[in-house]
C-alpha cells in the first residue's frame, strides 16, 4: 500500500498540503545537469561534495519517514547510484542495517562506502530466484539504478531489477527520479519502478510532476544540496510557490471603490445554460471584483438575478448595451456556457468589435476558434489574452501534427495564437511565448466536478481586471482556487461554489505552509496530485 495511503510509519492520514520554500524551479534533465556543471566548474562546488550533500539530503529523508528496519539500496553505476550509496553509508553511520545489490558496474568496496562494511550483492547473483528472499527483508528499498540523464526505456539488466522490486518490494524511496521515466516529459516508454517517494536533489524534475511519471514518483520531496542560485534563463519551469502568489495580489488602498478594484464582463450562458456564466461570475466577485456584469441571454436574466443579486444582467442580443457594458470593465470573461451556434458566434465578434480589453477564453469560445468562427489569432494580436482549454479543447485548437506531451502542447498553442495559456490538468500549467512556464501546485482529483473552470475563469478573469498579466493571473488564478479547495475541505464531494466560499480565506491567508518532516534542506514536498 503506497505511503500517502497507510502512512510513512502507521495510520491513516491525510493527503499533505504541498510545501514550496521561495523560488523553486521544475527542470529537465537537461537543464539540471547544467546547473550540476555549473556548479562544478563555474563556481568550484566540488562533484564529490554535491554527492555526499545528496545523499545525506535523501538519508534525513528516510530516517524521517522510515526510522526502523533493513535498508535495501539498489545502486546503479552513474551518479544516481552514488547519491544512493552515500544515503546507505550515511544511514550505516546511523546505525541503521542497510544491505546494497550494485545493478551496474561499480566497484565493490566502493570507494563511497568509507570504510563501512557494507553488505553488497551483484544483481545478476540474485537471478532468478535471489530477490524476493532479499527484498522480503527490507522496510524500504532506495532506488539508484537510472537518472536524469537516461533516454528511452531502461536496458534488460535494470529493467529485471525494476521488476523485482516493483513485484516483491516494500516501499521504495528513489533518488531524484524514479528509474524508467522520462524526466523531460513524464513519458513511461518501458519498465518503470513504483516509488512511495521520491527524493529530489535541488529542485523537483520536470517530467516527474506529469502523468504517466507522476502517478509513480509517489510524494516528491526536494532537499537543498549546495548548488548556487539558478542563472537567468538556466529554467524553462517553476513551480507556484505561495511568497510568488502574494507578491503579485494587487493591494487595494484605504480610499479605494468599486470601479477601481476589478471590473469583469462574463460573456456566455447561452438558451439554458446560466449556471456556467453563474459560476464564472460568483468566482470573479469572491477574487474580489468590484463590479461583474454577466452578458448572456434574456431568458436567463430571472436565474442571473435569483443566484447572484450583486451582478448585472446585460441582454447578449442587445449589441449596443454589450459595447457599453465592455467599455465599463476591465476584463472579459468569454465562452462559459455559451454555446456554438450562430448566436454565440455574433456575441463573440461583439466582444471583438469592443475595446481592446485584457479578455480570457473559455470553453465554448476556444471551439469557435477551432472551427473557424472566431479569429484568435487577430484577436490575441490586439489585446492581452489567457486560453483556458482542456485537453480535448486544446486538441481541437491545435489540430492535426499536435505535440504529445502537456509542456509542448502548451508552448505551441502560446506561441501559434501569441498570447497566455492556460492548459488544465494534472497539474494545470501556464505559459506564454517567451516566458517560463508555471506548474500549479494546489490543485487536487476534488476539482474533477463540472463547473470548476467556469468558477476558475471568474478568478483569473477578476485577476486580469486588477491589473495581472495573462501567465501571472492565470498562475496566481489556479493557486488562489486550489487553495480554496483545500480549505473547504470537502474531498470529492467538493463543488464550484465551494471553492469560491472559500476564495476569501485563501486570499487572506499570510501564513506560509510548514515544512512538515521538519527539515531545513526541504524546498518542495507534495503529495501526487489527490
Amino acid at each position: 500500500m503506497p505511503i500517502w495511503e497507510r502512512g510513512a510509519v502507521s495510520g491513516v492520514r491525510p493527503p499533505l498540503r504541498p510545501f514550496v520554500r521561495g523560488t523553486v524551479a521544475a527542470l529537465t534533465g537537461r537543464e539540471a545537469a547544467t546547473w550540476d556543471r555549473r556548479a562544478i566548474d563555474e563556481v568550484g562546488v566540488p562533484e564529490r561534495v554535491l554527492m555526499e550533500s545528496a545523499g545525506r539530503g535523501a538519508a534525513d529523508v528516510i530516517d524521517r519517514l522510515y526510522p526502523a528496519g533493513v535498508v535495501i539500496g539498489l545502486i546503479g553505476s552513474g551518479n544516481n547510484g552514488g547519491d544512493a550509496l552515500v544515503a546507505l553509508r550515511t544511514l550505516a553511520a546511523r546505525g541503521r542495517d542497510v544491505r546494497a545489490v550494485l545493478v551496474g558496474d561499480r566497484p565493490d568496496p566502493d570507494p563511497l562506502s568509507h570504510g563501512w562494511p557494507i553488505w553488497c550483492a551483484r544483481d545478476r547473483e540474485l537471478e532468478p530466484d535471489g530477490w524476493a528472499p532479499l527484498l522480503s527483508t527490507a522496510s524500504v528499498v532506495v532506488d539508484g539504478m537510472l537518472g536524469t540523464g537516461v533516454r528511452g526505456a531502461p536496458r534488460e539488466r535494470q529493467a529485471a531489477a525494476i521488476r523485482a522490486v516493483n513485484d516483491f518490494g516494500p516501499d521504495v524511496v528513489a533518488m531524484d527520479v524514479p528509474s524508467g521515466i522520462d524526466p523531460e516529459t513524464g513519458a513511461v516508454p518501458g519498465e518503470a519502478v513504483h516509488a512511495a517517494v521520491t527524493v529530489a536533489f535541488g529542485a523537483p524534475k520536470l517530467g516527474s510532476l506529469f502523468h504517466p511519471a507522476r502517478a509513480l514518483a509517489g510524494r516528491i520531496v526536494a532537499v537543498e544540496i549546495g548548488f548556487p542560485p539558478l542563472a537567468e534563463g538556466e529554467a524553462g519551469a517553476f513551480v507556484t510557490s505561495p511568497e510568488w502568489v502574494r507578491a503579485r495580489l494587487p493591494v487595494r488602498g484605504s480610499d479605494t471603490h468599486k470601479n477601481a478594484v476589478g471590473r469583469v464582463a462574463v460573456v456566455g450562458g447561452g438558451a439554458g445554460m446560466a449556471g456556467a456564466v453563474v459560476l464564472a461570475a460568483r468566482g470573479a466577485l469572491r477574487a474580489g471584483a468590484g463590479i461583474v456584469r454577466i452578458v448572456t441571454e434574456l431568458e436567463n436574466r430571472a436565474i442571473v438575478q435569483a443566484a447572484l443579486p450583486e451582478a448585472i444582467h446585460i441582454d447578449a442580443s442587445d449589441r449596443a448595451a454589450v459595447l457599453e457594458a465592455l467599455e465599463a470593465s476591465d476584463a472579459v470573461v468569454v465562452g462559459p456556457g455559451l454555446g456554438t451556434g450562430a448566436g454565440a458566434a455574433a456575441v463573440v465578434e461583439t466582444v471583438a468589435a469592443g475595446p481592446a480589453l485584457p479578455t480570457l477564453i473559455d470553453a465554448d469560445a476556444l471551439n469557435l476558434a477551432a472551427t473557424g468562427d472566431f479569429d484568435l489569432t487577430a484577436f490575441a494580436r490586439a489585446r492581452p489574452v489567457l486560453l483556458t482549454p482542456h485537453p480535448g479543447e486544446m486538441r481541437r485548437l491545435l489540430g492535426a501534427g499536435a505535440p504529445d506531451d502537456r509542456v509542448s502542447l502548451a508552448r505551441a498553442a502560446a506561441t501559434r495564437f501569441g498570447c497566455g495559456v492556460l492548459y488544465k490538468g494534472a497539474p494545470s500549467i501556464v505559459t506564454d511565448a517567451a516566458g517560463p512556464l508555471r506548474v500549479d501546485t494546489q490543485g487536487s482529483s476534488d476539482l474533477a466536478s463540472a463547473g470548476m473552470g467556469d468558477t476558475l475563469a471568474g478568478v483569473c478573469g477578476t485577476l486580469l481586471a486588477q491589473g495581472l498579466a495573462p501567465v501571472s493571473a492565470g498562475a496566481v488564478g489556479l493557486y488562489l482556487s486550489g487553495r480554496a479547495a483545500w480549505l473547504a475541505g470537502k474531498g470529492a464531494g467538493l463543488t464550484p461554489s465551494d471553492v469560491s466560499d472559500h476564495l476569501p480565506v485563501a486570499l487572506a491567508e499570510r501564513e506560509r505552509p510548514s515544512d512538515l518532516l521538519g527539515l531545513p534542506c526541504v524546498v518542495f514536498d507534495a503529495d501526487p496530485a489527490r
